[in-house]
């Protein structure tokens, strides 16, 4: 993990670990970085979620490109995965997200992409660390006319609605369909893309204050989502994240269907239609053992990567997949998109509800998932890094893991986003694997936990 970026960009509580002073030399030491690629001065687009601090710190980022020769295209609050799209349709050298995805309105990050709208790379991103904290090759300020221009672009939103509207081939006509924007990126676009498809919608949490954002609702609180569906007869609930990168569903029974199952739901579909490329879809460490038994199943390739859509990218450019993605709901399609994109999974789940004329509580069955139970342990950063030389942690892992046996399996991992040890079991028996995740928890906040447990 990088010095700055984690799994998914330079993210912290903003205005102390996320500083303007910091957004600003991420400005200066990307643009110098990337515009070694530039034949002309470069381009850079920004777009941002709905939280109190995007406007400052896009300001900040803002000042740092501008201020080493780059130009600034302000695309406003967007999804992140309209910013990937529109960096490759606008011809931008690069694209910048302010947004903390599904985190609380205190926190903040910087997401980096490049001219093709992948995510950088370690490599690059390791370069522009390496200028920021190191002095490394410091970017030359400019002067006079080459200082950069910023212009704003009002046409983002509905550029990137029609891009994930050309990507359905039925439409949603008599589909009666709920939206959870968790006051995030999605409030600017769900409503109006799914109602342009024809769906009849019923939006919810689509009033952002710039602190609501994430609070209660959205794809980490689907209990509202699931409540309402039911009430108001929907045939289906889709819950975005902050960013609208991840989408989570619920059933018409109020039922929640997760980002592997809706892999197994849309992966099963492209299979019949002779789209599922090398018949495989890619997953994480973290996705149900019951993903595995869909797949030997219905004659579907697994393949696992470490927790992080970056690295299912990464294992899907490698070799050629096109269809990938984790059980939080980041699920990335690259027929469509080079990231993940919540209302492009949510279009694709509606095509295959469409196309098979069953519900999703019914295409869901195709997936039976064993139990799961997920304990989150806040640490500081030295317990971060000493996960994995404990003695004591390692042996609280090893009792649980022979006590599973083989009818389950224990994960446990650093977070990439925030200051958190997690702790996943697996097994045959709800209340056994809540025990022995507890017992590991307990040992891990004893050893390596913060004061703030």
């Amino acid at each position: 993990m990088g010095r700055i970026f984690g799994t998914d960009g330079a993210r912290g509580v903003a205005n102390s670990e996320l500083t303007c002073e910091l957004a600003t030399e991420i400005g200066r030491a990307a643009a110098a970085v990337l515009a070694r690629h530039c034949h002309e001065r470069p381009k850079f687009l920004i777009g941002m979620d709905t939280r109190i601090s995007s406007r400052m710190l896009e300001a900040a980022l803002i000042s740092g490109l501008c201020s080493v020769g780059a130009d600034v295209v302000s695309l406003g609050v967007v999804p992140t995965p309209a910013v990937a799209y529109l960096v490759g349709a606008y011809k931008a050298d690069a694209g910048v997200m302010i947004s903390a995805s599904h985190n609380t309105f205190e926190y903040n990050g910087i997401k980096l992409f490049s001219s093709s709208g992948y995510k950088l790379s370690d490599s690059i991103e390791e370069e522009i660390e390496a200028i920021i904290l190191d002095g490394a090759a410091a970017p030359e300020l400019k002067t006079g006319k080459d200082i950069g221009r910023v212009y704003r672009c009002d046409t983002a939103v509905d550029d990137y609605i029609d891009h994930i509207i050309s990507t359905a081939d039925v439409r949603f006509d008599s589909m009666k369909v709920a939206l959870d924007c968790a006051n995030g990126s999605s409030s600017v676009t769900a409503e109006k893309l799914f109602s342009k498809l024809g769906a009849e919608c019923l939006v919810i949490n689509a009033q952002p204050d710039g602190i609501n954002i994430n609070h209660n609702c959205g794809s980490t609180h689907l209990s509202a989502l699931s409540e309402f569906v039911v009430a108001n007869g929907c045939d289906v609930g889709f819950a975005f994240d902050g960013d609208a990168d991840r989408c989570l569903a619920i059933d018409s029974d109020g039922n929640e269907v997760d980002g592997d199952k809706l892999i197994a739901v849309i992966s099963a579909e492209m299979k019949r239609n002779n789209t599922l490329k090398n018949d495989t879809a890619v997953i994480t460490v973290m996705s149900n053992i019951g993903f595995w038994k869909f797949c030997d199943k219905n004659g579907i390739k697994a393949v696992k990567t470490a927790v992080g859509d970056r690295y299912v990218l990464e294992e899907m450019l490698k070799s050629g997949y096109n269809i990938g993605g984790e059980q939080s709901g980041h699920i990335i399609f690259l027929d469509y998109a080079t990231t993940g994109d919540g209302q492009l999974t949510a279009v694709q789940t509606l095509c295959t509800m469409k196309k098979r004329g069953e519900s999703l509580k019914k295409l869901a069955e195709i997936m039976t998932c064993y139990p799961q139970t997920l304990v989150n342990i806040r640490v500081t950063p030295e317990g971060k890094a000493a996960l994995s030389s404990d003695e004591a942690v390692k042996a609280a892992i090893a009792e649980a893991e022979e006590k599973l046996c083989s009818d389950g399996r224990v994960l446990v991992r650093v977070s990439g986003t925030e200051p958190l040890i997690r702790v996943m079991l697996e097994g045959p028996e709800k209340a056994i694997i809540d025990r022995l995740a507890g017992d590991i928890a307990a040992v891990i906040k004893e050893r390596l936990g913060s004061d703030e447990n």
